[in-house]
C-alpha cells in the first residue's frame, strides 16, 4: 500500500474505533464522523510522505531497534531533584522537583532588593511544561541552570509523575479546565516555594497556565514575581489556528474532533495498541508538528516522542477541549501593571501555537522582549536549547537573579 493509502487507512481506522465506541449515536454523527476520518487520513498522509523513503530502505525490525538505540543513547530527561507533593484543590497530587542553588564561596549571596543572604528565600524559577508534555521537557535549560539558581520542574495533573486529575477521573468527570490548571500551580507554588521572589517560565499549556494564575491571584503577581517567560505559547483564539493545513480540511478536522477524542478515550486500550503498531507514522507526525527543520538531532526527536507517546489517549481527549475556550488577554494586563519583566519567545515555524500568537502578546505588553527564532518549531527549547536558554539567563540577570558572571558566556545581551 502507498505511504497516502495508508495515512487514509489510518484515519478510516480512527473513525471505525469511534463508530464501534459510539453505537447507537445516531445517523447524522456518523456522517460527520466520516467526513474528519477523511480529513484525518489526508493529515496522516502528508506525515506519511515525510517518512516514505525510511520505510521502503529500512525494515520495521531495524526501525524499532533503532528507536531503542535511541532511548539508551540519549541521556535526556534523567535530571531529578529533590521530591516533592503539592495537592491541587480537588486533592489531585502533583510532582514537583526541586533543584537547590550551589552555595557560593564564603556563603553569601546578593539577591536583588534583599541585601546580603538576609532574605527568606532566593528567587525561585518555576517551569511549566506543555500538553502532552512533562518536566523533562526542559532538560537543557535545567541542566544549564543547575547549581546556579533555585528552580522548581512541577508535571501537569495527569501528566509525567502527576496522578490523574481527581476532578477527571470516573464517569461524570469534569472537563479540565485552564483555569484550573492556575490554581493547580498556586498549588505547586504554595508547597514548594512558599515565600521569596519568583520567575515564571511557560511553554504551550504552560504559559496559559501563567495566565490563568495571574488571572485569578494578581496579588501574587504583584507581590512576588519578578520576571515571566513565555515560550511558544497563546493568550487565545486558538480556534483559528490551521496547524499548516487547508482550510477545509482543518474547519472539518475542528468540528468533530473532540467528539471523536472523546469517544477514543472510552476505548483507550485499544487506541493504545493502535498508536504501537502505527509507531512510525506517528513519528512522523510528532517530528512534523514539534520541530521547524528536518535535520533535528535523532535522539532529541525521540525523546519528545517518548514524551508525546507517555500521554494516555484519555487525558490527550480531556485536555483538548480547554484550548479551544481559552482566553486570557486580559490576564497580561496583570503583568503590566505589576512591571513583571516579560519574556515572549517563540519558533518561526510553530504551526502548534503560531509566532503571531507570541507577537500578540508582546503587542499587549509594550516593554517585553520579543524574540523569534527562525527556524524554530513548536519545541523550541529542545530544537533550539542554546537560544532559548541564553534568552532566559538575560531574564534571569535583568530580574537579580542571577549575575552577568554567573550566567557564563551563553547569555545574549541587548
Amino acid at each position: 500500500m502507498s505511504e497516502t493509502g495508508t495515512g487514509a487507512a489510518v484515519g478510516g481506522a480512527v473513525v471505525e474505533a469511534v463508530g464501534e465506541a459510539v453505537e447507537g449515536a445516531g445517523v447524522a454523527w456518523r456522517r460527520r464522523a466520516g467526513f474528519a476520518g477523511a480529513a484525518i487520513g489526508v493529515v496522516a498522509a502528508g506525515a506519511a510522505a515525510g517518512v516514505a523513503l525510511e520505510r521502503l530502505t529500512v525494515g520495521r525490525g531495524v526501525r524499532r531497534k533503532a528507536r531503542l538505540a535511541l532511548d539508551a543513547a540519549g541521556p535526556y530527561g534523567e535530571l531529578r531533584g529533590t521530591p516533592g507533593t503539592a495537592y491541587a484543590d480537588d486533592g489531585t497530587a502533583l510532582r514537583y522537583e526541586v533543584d537547590e542553588p550551589d552555595e557560593p564561596e564564603g556563603g553569601a549571596r546578593r539577591w536583588r532588593g534583599f541585601g546580603r543572604r538576609t532574605a527568606p528565600a532566593p528567587v525561585t524559577v518555576v517551569f511549566s511544561h506543555g500538553y502532552c508534555l512533562s518536566q523533562d521537557s526542559w532538560h537543557f535549560q535545567r541542566a544549564a541552570l543547575r547549581g546556579l539558581v533555585r528552580t522548581v520542574h512541577w508535571d501537569q495533573r495527569s501528566h509525567g509523575r502527576s496522578a490523574r486529575g481527581a476532578a477527571q477521573s470516573g464517569p461524570d468527570g469534569a472537563p479540565v479546565s485552564i483555569d484550573q490548571l492556575g490554581r493547580d500551580l498556586k498549588a505547586v507554588v504554595d508547597a514548594a516555594a512558599p515565600e521569596g521572589p519568583l520567575v515564571l517560565v511557560g511553554h504551550s499549556m504552560g504559559g496559559m497556565t501563567i495566565m490563568a494564575l495571574a488571572d485569578h491571584y494578581p496579588e501574587l503577581i504583584r507581590d512576588r514575581v519578578l520576571g515571566v517567560a513565555f515560550v511558544g505559547t497563546s493568550s487565545g483564539r486558538l480556534a483559528e489556528v490551521s496547524y499548516g493545513l487547508p482550510a477545509a480540511g482543518v474547519n472539518a478536522v475542528r468540528r468533530v474532533l473532540p467528539g471523536v477524542l472523546r469517544a477514543l478515550g472510552t476505548r483507550a486500550e485499544l487506541v493504545e495498541r493502535g498508536r504501537r503498531a502505527t509507531a512510525d507514522l506517528f513519528a512522523g507526525l510528532i517530528k512534523r508538528y514539534s520541530f521547524g527543520t528536518r535535520d533535528v538531532d535523532p535522539v532529541v526527536a525521540r525523546f519528545a516522542e517518548r514524551m508525546i507517546e507517555a500521554t494516555p489517549i484519555d487525558v490527550v481527549a480531556e485536555f483538548y477541549p480547554a484550548f479551544t475556550d481559552h482566553d486570557k488577554a486580559e490576564a497580561l494586563a496583570v503583568l503590566a501593571d505589576a512591571a513583571v519583566q516579560v519574556l515572549a519567545l517563540a519558533g518561526e515555524q510553530d504551526m502548534v501555537t503560531p509566532s503571531s500568537h507570541t507577537e500578540a502578546i508582546a503587542a499587549l505588553l509594550p516593554d517585553a522582549r520579543l524574540v523569534v527564532v527562525p527556524d524554530g518549531g513548536h519545541l523550541v527549547m529542545l530544537e533550539h536549547p542554546e537560544d532559548v536558554t541564553g534568552h532566559l539567563v538575560d531574564l534571569l540577570v535583568r530580574v537579580g537573579a542571577l549575575t552577568q558572571g554567573e550566567a557564563g558566556p551563553g547569555a545574549h545581551s541587548g
